[in-house]
């Protein structure tokens, strides 16, 4: 029996409870996802009282709120080996640029933002579970978290080798009992949360808590970091977005690498009190769930991209393109990113890419923005109607030019 056929006979391959972790063998490593959120620490105290000699706890950095000194005393604290990862280029130019060039919003009503980092997540966690021939990848969505379907399909779809799953799945324990059991191991961390977050570069997004009823819901301003105004009430700007191929390039004429121009936007665009939004999206079996995000640089990245786009291509074919859009977010939003039709619908949506290349120029002011420019390299625009009247029926009209005949003649 090989080592692979062992750790599948001795825990499932889907991870679902507590329960299940009772068949891993203590002498093997076990990766786990940590945010150094409550969930992923109480694991790490559950599988250390479980004897596990080698836990590791990866932490892959695209941006979020928590730091890095923070997760490591707590990973420390708990008896893991804690891997930080920094993946925000990657993020950036793998992830969000493609959802950019699909207009990446769930059904028109909030842009996606933990169905692009889910994927990278698991496939860091893949990639480090096999360089140590690790056991289990763990992870702690629970089922009221659409990171659940996410994650364990990332994970089947990259096809690891070994065990996988949350326990919290059919194994859920109350918020108390967490924290009660981790101030009792002499980890009091976390108690002020009163919602459930998550962050990366391209947002903030906040559930749960305070956030679970969507018939009552109010969200405190001191939660948003992006997005709070700043600016006087007439305050305005300028601020001009430039696209290459599908991807956004520069701001203000100056080449950025996309981490530093979606950061640069969520601070100037957020001064101004946009990007944020509000919506239900749907669980596995279509219940559905609020979830509060705050977006700026996704706000103006997103419209920009469909005023240029709008420029350079054909009617019938953005047409189409819209259609396949909400294709590539239902595949990608159900786990299904690395699956093959959201990747075909990834080839459609990268040809138009390398059709759409210009700029916008925006005029930012309180509560709004306005376009004041949108220039195309090869655009279908027009900038003269009269004039292109007037050229449009002298080349309609050139080849009858010879039958000078009245009309009178015929009617005689």
């Amino acid at each position: 029996m090989t080592t692979t056929d062992a750790v599948k006979t001795a825990v499932p391959p889907l991870v679902r409870s507590f329960a299940q972790l009772s068949g891993l063998d203590p002498d093997r490593p076990v990766v786990t996802l940590f945010s150094g959120g409550l969930d992923s620490s109480y694991l790490l105290l559950r599988l250390r009282r479980m004897g596990l000699r080698e836990v590791h706890a990866v932490s892959v950095d695209i941006g979020e709120d928590e730091s890095g000194p923070y997760k490591r005393r707590v990973a420390q604290a708990l008896g893991a080996r804690i891997h930080l990862l920094d993946r925000r280029a990657e993020f950036a130019d793998r992830f969000v640029a493609p959802a950019i060039a699909a207009q990446a919003v769930y059904l028109g009503i909030h842009p996606v933002s933990s169905t692009l980092s889910r994927p990278l997540i698991a496939q860091s966690a893949v990639e480090l579970a096999r360089s140590l021939g690790a056991q289990a990848v763990l992870h702690t969505a629970n089922r009221s978290q659409n990171t659940l379907r996410r994650l364990n399909g990332a994970l089947r779809l990259l096809g690891y080798e070994g065990a996988y799953g949350s326990p919290y799945d059919l194994d859920p324990v109350t918020r108390d009992d967490k924290l009660a059991a981790l101030r009792a191991a002499g980890v009091d961390l976390l108690a002020g949360r009163i919602v459930s977050g998550d962050s990366n570069l391209w947002c903030r997004e906040f559930e749960s808590g305070i956030l679970d009823d969507p018939e009552l819901h109010e969200v405190p301003e001191e939660m948003y970091a992006w997005s709070r105004p700043t600016v006087a009430p007439d305050d305005s700007e300028l601020l001009t977005l430039t696209v290459e191929r599908g991807r956004p390039v520069a701001l203000d004429g100056e080449p950025l690498p996309l981490t530093e121009l979606i950061e640069r936007l969520n601070r100037r665009v957020g001064a101004y009190g946009l990007g944020r939004y509000s919506g239900l999206e749907h669980l596995d079996h279509g219940e559905k769930v609020l979830e509060i995000r705050e977006m700026p640089a996704a706000w103006l990245l997103l419209s920009s991209y469909r005023h240029i786009e709008s420029a350079c291509l054909d009617a019938e074919l953005i047409r189409e393109k819209r259609h396949l859009e909400q294709v590539w977010v239902r595949e990608a939003l159900e786990g299904r990113w690395f699956g093959e039709l959201r990747l075909a619908v990834q080839s459609f949506v990268d040809s138009c890419a390398l059709r759409t290349s210009g700029s916008v120029t925006w005029r930012l002011r309180a509560g709004g923005a306005d376009t004041r420019s949108i220039t195309a390299g090869r655009p279908l625009y027009l900038r003269a109607r009269e004039e292109w009247e007037d050229e449009a029926i002298a080349a309609e009209s050139a080849p009858f030019a010879h039958r000078a005949e009245p009309l009178l003649t015929a009617a005689a």
